[in-house]
């Protein structure tokens, strides 16, 4: 054999190596995923809605629906991992660039891994989640056998017959709104109309991340002063601890003998009502007196603190990232087709800054969801331990892949990471919009200054007014009525 010819084979028998090991790990990852995703929706799954006692049939095809949704919840994961992987290998690279045990670690492998989240994304929302749903609600056609195919042979014609729906709505509005292929043909489906879906679902998802993140931030701030034991001024825990003791001895004692006697005239459920209101305040007060000095004065500062800086970060990066925008066109959010890892680091403060844009992606992805379940109009698709049915377990999950296909997108638009988006995820029309990606920022960096400054002057305020006992002074004139003049 020619040297040529043994140097082309050789060459291909290492891209061939390099092939087989990115799918390897591509599988390792998503089984470590779909384990994890799956035990999180065991615990979470009402287990009447598995029990083959009454129905196996049902019983079964709720098992094939929760399989689906843990495949989707991975799904979601991994999008949420994507893009702090890519960045931690980036700077990983750039640490040690001549080591032989992290060649692995390469720009095929993570722009495959954009790829494949790319289209398990499409997959779930298109046609997994979809399916899961009606083929829980579906019983057969009329006249048909009964079991689990004829519940698949309905199931399959109600979803082809949304996905002929839904594909002509977005046929048409393509046609509508842009001078895109897809209106001279409806054969081009792969390259044109699920693109063009996911670029109106991702839109949808950025845009709820947009509204959910501020209300979220808002919402951890109180959370976290409900969990942790607050530092109050001039205060006497075991006075108050006291007081509150002997209050509720006292009123268990008038409702034992309002009980016991038939002469007095007591209300005596105003009193119980009364006495569990003492019995909760005594309860945190005893928490509170249990807890050390440390974690009374340092536990909860720092954790204000620490969601302050966070969040203040955030603001300012949205900030710097809006000049950027008006003063250079390379800051829009675009996408390109080749990973160049391990040659620049994204961050101008190098590994630190890399480290900093990880931690800003979590926290504005936990807030997004904290903001997300804490609103009004997603309040009851909370999940409840092991009491959660499969429909809201179904709903559940759509919403967290929404949520987490957009962060990457929902990240580099605002600037929290210069990382560029990788594969079909910088397809989408509206990233090239000027206008819509500067209102973007703008409204994200107004909303979380607003509720940022609300939080923190009532939270100021609250406490101020507490050692001078003029809160109480303000909820007697509150539920004091007013006289007309």
């Amino acid at each position: 054999m020619a040297p040529v010819e043994q140097d082309a084979l050789a060459v291909q028998e290492q891209l061939f190596h390099q092939r087989v090991r990115e799918w390897i790990i591509c599988t390792l990852l998503f089984a470590g995923l779909y384990i994890l995703c799956h035990f999180i929706i065991t615990h979470f799954k009402k287990h009447t809605d598995f029990a083959a006692a009454d129905d196996d049939e049902d019983a079964a095809v709720n098992r094939i629906a929760l399989g689906l949704c843990t495949f989707t919840l991975a799904v979601a994961l991994g999008a949420v991992l994507l893009l702090p992987f890519s960045i931690i290998s980036n700077e990983v690279l750039l640490s040690f660039p001549h080591s032989y045990y992290i060649q692995w670690l390469n720009g095929s492998l993570v722009h495959g891994l954009w790829n494949l989240v790319f289209l398990f994304s499409n997959l779930s929302l298109v046609f997994l989640m979809p399916f899961a749903y009606f083929f829980t609600e579906s019983e057969g056609f009329a006249g048909s056998k009964k079991g689990i195919m004829a519940r698949v042979y309905e199931t399959s014609v109600v979803l082809l017959l949304l996905t002929l729906l839904v594909l002509g709505m977005v046929w048409v509005a393509s046609a509508i709104l842009g001078d895109n292929p897809s209106r001279q043909s409806l054969y081009d489906l792969w390259e044109c109309h699920l693109p063009y879906l996911y670029s109106c679902i991702s839109l949808l998802g950025t845009l709820l991340l947009l509204l959910c993140t501020p209300f979220g931030l808002s919402t951890m701030f109180s959370v976290t002063g409900k969990l942790l034991v607050k530092p109050r001024l001039l205060e006497d825990l075991d006075e108050q601890l006291s007081c509150s003791r002997l209050e509720e001895a006292t009123v268990s004692r008038r409702i034992i003998s309002g009980k016991a006697s038939c002469w007095l005239d007591l209300n005596v459920e105003l009193l119980q009502e009364q006495f569990y209101t003492i019995r909760s305040q005594r309860r945190k007060l005893e928490l509170r007196h249990r807890a050390s000095p440390w974690q009374r004065n340092l536990g909860y500062p720092l954790a204000m603190l620490g969601l302050l800086a966070l969040t203040g970060i955030s603001v300012l990066i949205v900030c710097f990232h809006v000049l950027e925008l008006l003063l250079d066109d390379a800051a829009m959010p675009r996408g390109i087709q080749v990973a160049s890892l391990g040659q620049v680091s994204f961050s101008i403060f190098g590994s630190f800054g890399a480290a900093l844009q990880v931690v800003l992606i979590f926290y504005l992805m936990l807030s997004s969801i904290v903001g997300f379940y804490s609103s009004p109009l997603f309040t009851r698709l909370l999940p409840e331990w092991q009491d959660t049915p499969l429909t809201k377990i179904i709903g559940n999950c759509v919403s967290l892949l929404v949520l987490s296909s957009a962060l990457p997108i929902f990240s580099r638009t605002l600037g929290i990471t210069r990382f560029d988006l990788l594969g079909d995820f910088g397809r989408f029309n509206w990233l090239g919009n000027f206008s819509l990606v500067f209102l973007y920022n703008m409204g994200f960096a107004g909303l979380t200054t607003l509720c940022l400054v609300r939080k923190v002057s009532w939270a100021l305020q609250a406490e101020l007014l507490r050692p001078l006992g003029l809160h109480k002074l303000q909820l007697t004139c509150a539920r004091t009525p007013r006289r007309p003049c």
